[in-house]
């Protein structure tokens, strides 16, 4: 599902005589089932309620299966060229908007070929996601469950955007201009070649910008005033475009796109969330037909109204003022596809939503004019690949607050800083409710790390760090502590007595620097981990629970190290910080300064661009400094792109083995610092009472010249 997977085609696919029989034998079993089998009859005469635990629930899974696939390969036929493919006699029509007015190819004008397009304010309020077990229509695993969120006050535009207001930024060399795209979205964009949506045909010469559109059968002259299909990517793009050209956006923070939970406030209150769990009628989808969708108060182009846009300002506005709230088009959303509170995977389809728990896939609400059934549900819940096509559009949006969307991995599009360390999270720890940007930001993995950190923890309390039993691993016990005495024990040239902890998580290695040094800074991206490191800080009591089984916990006392007392405490300013713009804070940071000695514990293989941080090292490292450097070299793409990686894989010309190890000795090298230590280090990390990850990290030394 890579944008650049090259191998998607390499397989033997049946002929279209061998789909048909196949289709034909599926058709007859089916049909075979719902008229024989004996769990559909009424034996009762009061009915038959088929739920999730009833097996003929597998039934509407393939209803709204084959609902989805009607979408997507409706995408597919879009963009196949236009030859190959014949609209079938009893295919819906096209919006009448197709034959209303001519349409210039070019240069559209705001009032006359599109609307303007005004940002309009919106209340913030609590948002509850979820769809009741028992409500009477099939829903897919990810649907059920619940989340609450506080979504603050902001500003979204009162349509989507059109392809008048696109053609602007294509004109003005958005596809040109790297600067508006993310690192991944100009290597799809690259890829592809591309230098206009992927469904606007070029009709005049090269460099006129005169364009049509397709459709999913058809070409037709340009629809300024429909909404422009477009991926994520080059929705963000515009986002970043949109702010040069305005000069900012009418808040504090950058424009962006909608967010789920934003998407549910501005949908029409006749068919919200709330109005469908009082009355299962509000879900529009319930009571009205594709013909009946586009006609009444809440008309909409969804359930197959049409099989084409619409003009964004054909259909009346929701209670917020703002169209299309459902259906036209599908919106970006900011939130990666992520599972709700209580969330189960149904065992006839167990990897219908997990494998995409991934941080790689962006949610889309709302509908298209091609989505049907469940997709035209408000409980739908649906994401894609940031580089896919999917009649999917989006609506700039902005606030005074951040994103209230949900991310599982921090930094999968936009390349900010992701958590990082060992890979300690397993499908239970994501991003809570509030927590916007950090997989690190939960209870548990706190929890986990001031463990890690603070070994002495549960003495009082008689909870040992490790079961105590024979051959026990206390060796790798107090691993903070051990990496900042390895640095200490390198014998840094002290020129200012300054110590750097990069990514400091909690503090205990700050804390065991601070023994040594007269200053420590120490800076972590997580905003829980830092505030727990100055709870610690300041001397209050802080607490935390040690998981035994199951759900049985015990609280215990968080304890520092022997030595570590309010002498050593004052010396440390814990901020919250981005390991890859350490260069950054070198140049602008106020009282930031440079060191005698740094810190990078199991951080390495944890960060979107591993060297941004390494490369900032000659700039904040005194002359004889020395830099220690631990990391298991667990590379995933879920933190760091596999272009960024160090090593890990074979060099793809040779075939020989690249190891990460011998790429950082380059950099180092390369950056004048000389290799003076190295040894395995472990470390052990509780899970649970009678569960422990054992890891083996490699921690080297270097002295720069």
């Amino acid at each position: 599902m890579l944008w650049d997977d090259m191998h998607k085609n390499d397989m033997i696919w049946p002929t279209v005589s061998e789909v048909y029989e196949y289709r034909k034998d599926v058709y007859d079993i089916v049909v075979d089932a719902i008229m024989n089998h004996p769990s559909l009859d009424d034996v009762s005469g009061e009915g038959v309620v088929v739920n999730q635990d009833h097996p003929m629930w597998s039934l509407f899974m393939g209803f709204e299966h084959e609902r989805i696939h009607l979408e997507t390969s409706s995408v597919l036929f879009r963009e196949t060229p236009i030859e190959f493919v014949q609209r079938p006699k009893n295919f819906p029509g096209l919006h009448p908007s197709v034959y209303e007015t001519t349409s210039k190819p070019s240069q559209p004008v705001e009032g006359e070929d599109y609307p303007a397009n005004e940002m309009i304010p919106v209340r913030g309020k609590s948002v509850l996601l979820g769809k009741p077990l028992d409500f009477p229509s099939y829903g897919w695993d990810n649907e059920y469950g619940e989340r609450t969120v506080s979504v603050p006050d902001f500003q979204a535009s009162k349509h989507m955007i059109t392809n008048g207001e696109y053609w602007q930024f294509v004109a003005e060399g958005g596809y040109r201009n790297e600067e508006y795209w993310c690192e991944d979205g100009w290597a799809w964009r690259s890829h592809r070649n591309l230098k206009c949506p992927f469904f606007w045909k070029p009709t005049g010469p090269a460099g006129s910008h005169e364009y049509g559109l397709r459709l999913i059968f058809e070409e037709i002259p340009m629809r300024w005033d429909w909404p422009v299909d477009v991926t994520y990517y080059e929705s963000k793009a515009f986002c970043r475009w949109k702010m040069e050209t305005d000069g900012g956006s009418p808040t504090s923070r950058p424009y962006r796109v909608l967010t789920e939970a934003e998407h549910h406030i501005i949908r029409p209150d006749e068919h919200n969330l709330d109005a469908a769990r009082s009355s299962s009628a509000a879900d529009k989808v319930m009571v009205t037909s594709g013909a009946q969708f586009s006609h009444g108060p809440t008309a909409a182009n969804l359930n197959m109204a049409f099989s084409s846009h619409n003009p964004v300002d054909s259909f009346p506005p929701s209670h917020t003022g703002h169209h299309d709230t459902v259906g036209n088009a599908w919106e970006w959303t900011e939130d990666h596809f992520n599972p709700l509170k209580n969330f189960e995977v149904h065992h006839v389809y167990d990897d219908f939503s997990t494998p995409c728990f991934d941080g790689k896939h962006s949610m889309i609400v709302g509908g298209s004019f091609m989505s049907t059934g469940d997709e035209a549900s408000v409980f739908a819940r649906f994401h894609f690949r940031p580089h896919f096509l999917q009649h999917s559009g989006f609506r700039l949006v902005a606030s005074d607050e951040d994103a209230p969307a949900t991310h599982l991995f921090a930094g999968s599009f936009s390349g900010q800083a992701a958590a990082r360390d060992e890979d300690v999270v397993d499908e239970g720890n994501i991003a809570s409710d509030n927590d916007n940007s950090n997989v690190y930001e939960t209870k548990d993995l706190l929890s986990m790390y001031l463990g890690l950190h603070f070994p002495q923890s549960g003495s009082k309390e008689d909870v040992n760090p490790i079961l105590d039993h024979a051959n026990s691993p206390v060796h790798g016990l107090g691993f903070p502590q051990r990496v900042a005495n390895l640095m200490v024990s390198l014998k840094p040239v002290r020129t200012n007595n300054r110590a750097l902890d990069v990514g400091c998580a909690v503090g205990g290695s700050s804390f065991e620097l601070a023994k040594e040094f007269d200053h420590v800074e120490a800076f972590d991206f997580s905003d829980n981990f830092v505030a727990a490191a100055r709870q610690m800080q300041s001397g209050e009591e802080l607490t935390f629970k040690v998981p035994i089984e199951g759900d049985i916990a015990k609280e215990v006392s968080v304890v520092h190290e022997p030595g570590v007392d309010a002498a050593v405490l004052k010396k440390v300013n814990f901020f919250q910080g981005d390991a890859c713009a350490l260069s950054d804070y070198a140049d602008s940071k106020e009282g930031f300064g440079t060191f005698d000695g740094a810190i990078l514990a199991n951080l390495l293989c944890r960060l979107p661009n591993p060297r941004a941080c390494l490369n900032a090292m000659p700039k904040i490292i005194n002359k004889g400094g020395v830099v220690v450097i631990v990391t298991p070299f667990t590379w995933l793409e879920e933190f760091t792109p596999r272009s960024k990686w160090l090593g890990g894989f074979n060099d793809p010309v040779s075939q020989k083995p690249m190891y990460s190890k011998d790429k950082l000795k380059e950099i180092m090298e390369d950056l004048d610092f000389e290799k003076i230590h190295e040894e395995q280090m472990p470390l052990v990390i509780r899970e649970h009472q009678r569960k422990y990850q054992y890891i083996i990290s490699e921690a080297t030394g270097w002295r720069k010249k």
